[in-house]
């Protein structure tokens, strides 16, 4: 019986130490500690398979907070079958105690410990959508302000319009034209084709 401790943090640039020191305290072994910084839309994240295919019967995996998992509603359940039927393992989430699958075995404990996972599960679900419809309605606003978003778009040379209308006329190639402005010949054709 081996306990193991798993943290995903959305990005590389994000901390894990406030995970990380919660699975210390909980006194999982650093070798046991898996780690994906990736985000949770799914589950092609290289740690969590890698301890996936370690659990045996009566392990322990170990979370911070259900969302660790994923954010989809689906997958959570899917993950949590997983885990709890399938590898007859257990499951503890620090940040909220009902869902600790090692107590409560009886049908009242399963009971209780599968609704409040549904609920949960629902609620993380349904916050990833309010954060991406807010961040929508914050880009939109932000637009509307005259706000611009992406690389700033690069100004062509004042020659521009002679080299297109000679690559237009077929007079010359896209290469040479792009060379004389001093672009690449992508950008060339890029805006070549935007503005005849």
């Amino acid at each position: 019986m081996q306990q193991y401790g798993y943290i995903r943090v959305s990005s590389k640039d994000q901390n894990e130490e406030r995970q990380r020191i919660a699975m210390q305290e909980f006194g999982i072994a650093q070798t046991h500690i898996y780690l994906d910084k990736l985000s949770g839309k799914d589950f092609e994240r290289p740690a969590y398979k890698q301890l996936i295919k370690k659990l045996k019967p009566n392990d322990t995996l170990v979370i911070k907070s259900i969302d660790r998992l994923g954010r989809n509603y689906e997958e959570i359940l899917t993950q949590w079958r997983l885990i709890t039927k399938e590898k007859k393992a257990d499951i503890v989430v620090l940040d909220m105690p009902l869902l600790d699958t090692r107590q409560g075995r009886d049908l009242t404990g399963v009971l209780i410990s599968d609704i409040v996972l549904q609920l949960l599960s629902y609620v993380a679900q349904t916050e990833r959508e309010f954060i991406r419809q807010r961040q929508a309605e914050g880009i939109a606003a932000a637009k509307a302000r005259g706000v611009h978003f992406g690389r700033t778009r690069l100004s062509m040379p004042d020659e521009f319009a002679h080299f297109q209308q000679l690559w237009l006329q077929k007079k010359i190639s896209s290469r040479k034209a792009a060379a004389q402005l001093g672009i690449s010949y992508q950008t060339f054709l890029r805006r070549a084709k935007e503005t005849p």
